[in-house]
């Protein structure tokens, strides 16, 4: 988007094999660091944290401003048990950029504070709202296939409204991550449901499919400001997800979505039913969250940005 705003942008890297990945990247900021104004890194807490540390290395030994950009749920964690890593990458940074309060407290905490607020963003003008009505249940799922989405509680959340005696469909949406996949597929058999798994989807193909169902679940153990919810809300799509991480920042619960404990089947069959039992609250909770993801339009964000990168 920044490059529609007149940024030239260099990305990297688009490589699958990890080694391949981490190489591309520091190549990239090798072969371009007399060109660059600013390096933007994606930060997460798990191997992408080991990009970023590197990448943060580079970056300060050529002398390159560079802008962690934290999407990580579980970076509290990893602040704790990599503080010298962290301080690295996070003390040296021109600024470091949350898409949440959530770990601004945490990264202030420790000692953090060259940090802002830069939500998580969407071109509100590519989401048709659709109103939903649930009469049969058709949930819809959207995340990659990794053992911290919890994407097992999505099948067995199937299997419990089924044996209760509802009409209820599955689809789930990602690409395979860490092996997930293949369990989730092999649970599904165990219990006999059957599930709808398309792979990866570009945005417009998972938003067109999107328009067959009524509820979206978002089942994660770890989380942070996940931009498929933001999209769901969008889209008028009634979220129920997990109350952890960065998602009671994002969602009021009973206002514009519905929260429950991780790792609960029970607490998200009694929200979805609360849902299939109440036109009134579908139609106030997909409205405010409408609402509410208007302030995640790219004409709305993009200002920070320039703020950032002026």
């Amino acid at each position: 988007m920044l490059q529609s705003e007149g940024y030239r942008v260099i990305t990297a890297s688009n490589k699958k094999n990890k080694i391949f990945r981490l190489c591309d990247m520091l190549y990239h900021i090798i072969k371009h660091r007399n060109s660059v104004d600013y390096v933007l890194i994606d930060t997460y807490s798990t191997t992408n944290f080991y990009y970023a540390y590197l990448s943060s290395v580079l970056c300060t030994y050529f002398g390159l401003k560079y802008i962690p950009i934290l999407h990580g749920g579980n970076l509290p964690e990893r602040l704790k048990t990599s503080q010298k890593l962290s301080r690295q990458i996070f003390t040296k940074a021109h600024i470091n950029v949350s898409p949440s309060l959530y770990l601004i407290s945490f990264f202030e905490n420790f000692g953090f504070k060259n940090i802002i607020n830069i939500p998580n963003v969407i071109e509100l003008k590519n989401y048709h709202f659709k109103k939903r009505q649930i009469d049969d249940i058709h949930l819809f799922w959207v995340r990659s296939f990794s053992e911290v989405y919890h994407p097992k509680l999505a099948v067995k959340l199937l299997k419990l409204l089924q044996e209760d005696g509802f009409k209820v469909s599955l689809c789930m949406v990602g690409p395979e991550n860490d092996g997930s996949l293949q369990k989730v597929k092999m649970l599904a058999k165990n219990l006999n449901v059957k599930v709808e798994f398309t792979g990866r989807l570009s945005k417009a193909e998972w938003h067109e499919k999107s328009k067959a169902f009524n509820v979206f679940i978002n089942t994660t153990n770890v989380d942070n400001m996940p931009v498929s919810v933001i999209e769901a809300m969008a889209l008028g799509l009634p979220v129920v997800s997990t109350n952890v991480g960065g998602l009671p920042f994002l969602i009021k619960n009973n206002v514009d979505g519905i929260l429950v404990p991780p790792n609960n089947v029970k607490a998200f069959k009694t929200a979805i039913l609360r849902l299939k039992n109440n036109e009134l609250l579908v139609d106030q909770i997909t409205t405010n969250a409408r609402k509410k993801v208007e302030q995640f339009d790219w004409e709305v964000v993009k200002h920070k940005w320039f703020s950032v990168l002026s």
